[in-house]
């Protein structure tokens, strides 16, 4: 006799594009967001996660490094994760008989708490699936400080984003109606992760390509949330405090007046920046000053679907096989400066040719002193011949 599949009751919200959203729980607790795209076939029912697993782990630890002040995050359960399984292993695809993955159900669009996560909970959850944080920051303050040998718990959250319930592609494989859905997953997580306790500054980003240190084939990124302002941003306030507060208009205005456009819409201009420091730099950046993915208007998402799978489709038509890369969604602090910083896509990959990598040796990873072997705007020519040699995008 067949026996029934359990099905667990999800809060359900419509959420923008005809997207819906369904909130629901892994078997040990941890947060599992489902994003249907519109006029998705999918079931309103989810399958429940009936799996027996470990307790959640401690929350990690941070060390702060006395010399920068940058603080250091020693997540010492990630050695043990998962190294580019096969399909019938993949953690990221839907729950099978013979694959325990971390998703029950069949789906569109997929978010969850990591299991192994270099930020996590502050606080014990009421079901008791989370440990309690030792050291928990205490505020902005507390972190900017500098001292030897000073340590806090690292609290935020680290979630997992899976495009597609495909084993293998990337955001780039996916179609317009899917992006659009990724976009507005995005924008969902953005707002709930920035309302947390502690939070200070939110950060999606997809890895892609083994050259990168991809572990998993799956379609997928990554949300960060930190409970600081990361260095990078840090340096870029302090730019705008000497420059000006219309920083990025006046950085929009060149670039648009440059030789380096590869790619630009209605909302959205996309450019290999002035002092590109990899052999492949893109930035993507809105017309209008926003902060983050939850302030970008539905016209200013649709257009970003179809316009960046364009952009990351003519990063692969440069070579015969597909290019590595880090797509890293810079967005403003939650708290701290968020008036001056617009959000961007910033896009870099190692790649200098067809089977050469560029390493960051000596001058690059000991004193951040960098030297490119390719002008920006020999790299825009290249990418906008291979942006002209794609399909437009369609849904």
């Amino acid at each position: 006799m067949e026996i029934a599949p359990e099905f667990v009751a999800a809060e359900t919200t419509a959420l923008s594009a005809g997207v819906v959203k369904r909130a629901t729980h892994l078997a040990d607790g941890r947060d599992l967001i489902y994003y249907d795209d519109a006029g998705s076939t999918l079931p309103a029912e989810r399958s429940i996660d009936a799996r027996t697993l470990d307790p959640r782990p401690d929350t990690a630890t941070m060390r702060q490094d006395v010399l920068t002040g940058d603080w250091i995050t020693f997540a010492t359960k990630r050695q043990t994760r998962v190294m580019m399984p096969s399909a019938d292993a993949d953690p990221l695809a839907p729950q099978s008989a013979t694959n325990p993955s971390e998703v029950p159900s069949r789906y569109d669009v997929a978010v969850f708490e990591n299991r192994s996560p270099s930020f996590g909970p502050a606080l014990a959850e009421a079901a008791g699936t989370a440990p309690e944080a030792v050291d928990p920051p205490r505020g902005l303050d507390d972190l900017e400080a500098i001292g030897l040998e000073r340590t806090r718990t690292s609290v935020g959250r680290c979630e997992v984003v899976c495009f597609s319930p495909e084993h293998a592609g990337s955001f780039g494989t996916q179609s317009v109606t899917r992006a659009r859905t990724v976009i507005e997953a995005w924008a969902d997580r953005t707002a709930a992760l920035s309302a947390l306790p502690g939070i200070e500054q939110v950060f999606p980003f997809e890895n892609r390509g083994e050259a990168i240190g991809v572990t998993l084939p799956h379609p997928h990124g990554q949300i960060y949330a930190y409970p600081y302002v990361t260095p990078r941003t840090q340096r870029l306030r302090e730019s705008i405090a000497r420059t000006g507060a219309d920083l990025f208009e006046r950085i929009l205005d060149a670039e648009q007046r440059s030789e380096r456009v590869v790619l630009q819409g209605e909302h959205w201009t996309a450019y290999v920046p002035f002092a590109a420091r990899w052999p492949l730099e893109v930035q993507l950046l809105p017309h209008r000053h926003v902060p983050d993915f939850s302030a970008l208007d539905d016209a200013e998402r649709d257009e970003l679907a179809p316009l960046y799978l364009n952009l990351l489709r003519g990063v692969d038509a440069l070579y015969e096989t597909p290019t590595a890369y880090i797509a890293a969604w810079h967005q403003a602090p939650v708290h701290v400066g968020r008036d001056g910083i617009r959000m961007r896509l910033e896009l870099t990959s190692p790649r200098r040719a067809a089977d050469k990598l560029k390493f960051l040796a000596g001058s690059e990873s000991a004193m951040s002193a960098w030297t490119a072997e390719i002008l920006p705007e020999d790299a825009a020519a290249r990418l906008r011949d291979a942006i002209a040699s794609v399909p437009t995008p369609t849904a």
